[in-house]
Formats: structure tokens, sequence, C-alpha cells
């Protein structure tokens, strides 16, 4: 499938969940994650032409734990599933604040039905 319809169907499923995801997450962790994290990777997680969706398969705990989250926000990461070439770490992202970023996106993936 190409990025277009990738995208389309992400947006579709992301319009469909967002009220439910937005219910079951962390507080401030979607304005966190639109602050920091949307711009690359869409809003709602859904990807963009500057980075992968977050609610997709491939993120989904028992693949990528939390732990990766963090990681990847504090020092970064090398691209290794998608082609968007390497994440640069966040400056700035504290740890409560990379919480609440995590459990929203977690929250995400799990309206999405992901975990």
């Amino acid at each position: 499938m190409n990025r277009t319809l990738i995208f389309i169907f992400s947006l579709s499923i992301f319009l469909l969940l967002a009220p439910a995801a937005r219910a079951g997450g962390v507080e401030g962790g979607e304005a966190a994650y639109n602050r920091r994290c949307a711009g690359c990777h869409g809003t709602g997680g859904v990807g963009t032409d500057k980075g992968p969706p977050l609610v997709h398969r491939i993120y989904r705990p028992d693949h990528h734990a939390d732990i990766s989250f963090r990681l990847a926000i504090a020092r970064g990461v090398r691209a290794h599933h998608w082609r968007f070439g390497d994440m640069p770490g966040i400056r700035g992202v504290g740890p409560e604040e990379a919480e609440m970023i995590i459990g929203y996106v977690r929250g995400l993936q799990k309206a999405a039905g992901i975990f």
C-alpha cells in the first residue's frame, strides 16, 4: 500500500476512535503530544511524511515497551522499521511530560485495538 492510502486509512481510524482514546488517556497527554510529537507523527499518531504512525501494530507494548518510547524521546532513535530517517531526541521533555505522551499514545493504540 502506498503512503497516501495508509495515511487516509489511519486518519479514518483516528477520526472514529479519537474520542474514546481521549477519554482513557492521561490528562495533559494529548496537549503534550500535539506540542512535541504531532509535527512528525501526526495528529492522533497517524503519521505524516516526516514520521511513522505510532498507532500501528509495530509500536504495541509487546514489541516496543514504554522504555523504548522514553529512550526515543530522551536520546532519539535510529530508523529501523520505516524510511523516515533517524529520530532526534526531543529537547526539553522531562520524565513527567514523557509519561503523559506515552499514556496518550497507548490510549490511542488501545482504542484502535492494537493491544
